[in-house]
């Protein structure tokens, strides 16, 4: 399995959109995703003589091993370890003498810079595709900065925002501004459920949408049923919403979350949410359920959001 699932340009000067998928290893929409975009690109001035793209847009697969045995990791979750310090550690080392998801991450790490050296660009957007256990909605992810809000927003999908301050360690932590000496921002963007084939189809819109709000196609040239999309997923839903809860979890918890929980749910106080090895778990406070875990790996049970009203 080769970490590039595709590249295209046409030569102009433009940003450097790289989009990863299957950073979780058992989240492979992403990947589909860029496997078609990439076909649908390469045809589209056949149907669209006037088409231009400017700047280039990259595919990556985030973690081969994983990815391989369709599990979110294989020793450590790979989104939890874009921390500064623990990436200098990685590569003082010897790539050989890695371990796998270090070695995953230097890698995946090495092959954007090398996507950065070769397009010659000062504007680069990291594109982060995921999916979650649970169904119920699609929604983005911001670092934190003005340009990634106006990406976020552009996907058509809830915002979330303080989700950095209550997950550490992912690949919003990394690529900004802080780390990197050319414009780098970065965004994420859940597509859906694992398993739900639609996932791949609303992570293509949201590419589509990113790539137009970054410059890379015209307004003109992207077809309204991208938009159409993703709005009707996303009907109904907050369009702004900020992080309240964060419920975090250990290896020897034994965290079994309440079947039957979806994304954008209603909760109210004292709702019995989760039970681990110390007894039930209850909501400390009403708000909307986010990503409750139904899987045997994560680091977190469950979050709890809030809508923020104009």
């Amino acid at each position: 399995m080769k970490r590039l699932i595709g590249r295209y340009t046409e030569g102009k000067e433009g940003p450097l959109l790289v989009v990863i998928g299957g950073m979780h290893g058992n989240e492979p929409a992403g990947i589909y995703a860029v496997e078609s975009l990439i076909q649908m690109l390469e045809v589209e001035k056949e149907k669209n003589p006037t088409f231009e793209f400017s700047g280039t847009m990259v595919g990556l697969r985030g973690n081969l091993q994983a990815i391989e045995k369709s599990k979110r990791f294989t020793e450590r979750d790979l989104n939890r370890s874009w921390i500064k310090e623990r990436i200098k550690e990685i590569e003082a080392k010897d790539s050989e003498a890695l371990l796998a998801e270090d070695k995953e991450l230097y890698e995946l790490l090495a092959e954007i810079r090398k996507e950065i050296k070769s397009s010659g660009t000062k504007e680069v957007c990291i594109l982060d595709i995921h999916t979650t256990t649970a169904s119920g909605g699609i929604f983005s992810i911001p670092n934190g900065s003005e340009k990634s809000l106006r990406l976020a927003k552009a996907m058509h999908a809830p915002v979330i925002l303080g989700m950095i301050d209550g997950i550490k360690g992912t690949s919003l932590h990394y690529f900004n501004q802080e780390h990197w000496d050319i414009d780098m921002t970065s965004v994420v963007f859940e597509a859906g459920q694992h398993e739900e084939a639609l996932s791949t189809n609303r992570a293509i819109s949201a590419i589509v949408s990113c790539m137009r709000e970054l410059g890379n196609v015209c307004a003109t040239d992207v077809e309204s049923h991208h938009d159409q999309i993703l709005k009707q997923y996303a009907q109904g839903l907050p369009e702004v919403t900020r992080l309240i809860y964060t419920h975090s979890i250990a290896n020897d918890d034994e965290f079994k979350m309440q079947p039957g929980f979806l994304n954008f749910q209603a909760i109210d106080s004292g709702t019995l949410l989760a039970q681990d090895k110390s007894g039930p778990i209850h909501a400390a406070q009403s708000g909307i359920m986010l990503m409750p875990l139904y899987q045997t790996q994560g680091e977190d049970g469950f979050f709890l959001i809030e809508e923020i009203k104009d």
